[in-house]
């Protein structure tokens, strides 16, 4: 199954334009990336979802096809973004490496994170269910590895990348293992 546009156009509509802090989530609502946005949300999210950033390697990061959630953290006030960002960050990292390359500096200390103020669903039911099959997954996985790979090697050898390169690597290991949990005994097994 290919990706709905319309639905993901639909729900990224819906998703607030104000400044903040924000987090894709893959198919299995795990936060893959943490960023900021001073020029809203919304606008900010639909760049990321269409590869439509500037720079090549926030488009190599991360891959847009397993972004099924983006949960949405507005602030008042701009000052606040960076702190926000940090800690959230900080928060996600520890449980499953996030992609973001770059590792923030400490939140200040006891920085209260608040709850998402949204969790929008930008792929459908079924896109995930779909997606969620580890045979197309795990070979996704490691497509998209082996061109963070190759930019690294031949374009650019920098930390950044070679933090991506290693969640990256990490969430591989995770596919890998889910596959060969799904591996039958074969006849030549059964008659040991």
């Amino acid at each position: 199954m290919g990706t709905d546009f319309n639905f993901r156009r639909k729900a990224v509509k819906s998703l607030t334009n104000d400044i903040g802090v924000y987090v894709l989530a893959d198919l299995d609502n795990v936060p893959i990336y943490v960023g900021q946005s001073r020029d809203g949300i919304r606008s900010r999210v639909a760049r990321h979802l269409t590869s439509a950033r500037s720079d090549i390697i926030a488009n190599r990061q991360i891959d847009v096809w397993e972004i099924a959630y983006v949960w949405a953290y507005p602030v008042n006030d701009p000052s606040n973004i960076s702190s926000l960002e940090a800690a959230l960050f900080h928060r996600y990292n520890k449980k499953s490496q996030l992609m973001n390359g770059a590792t923030l500096p400490s939140p200040p200390n006891k920085f209260t994170i608040p709850k998402p103020s949204q969790i929008v669903q930008v792929m459908s039911n079924e896109e995930i269910k779909d997606k969620l099959d580890e045979a197309q997954r795990l070979p996704r996985q490691a497509a998209h590895y082996a061109q963070i790979v190759a930019h690294f090697v031949a374009v650019k050898n920098s930390s950044q990348i070679a933090v991506a390169m290693d969640a990256h690597f990490q969430r591989l290991k995770t596919y890998h293992q889910r596959l060969l949990k799904e591996a039958k005994p074969d006849d030549s097994e059964a008659d040991s």
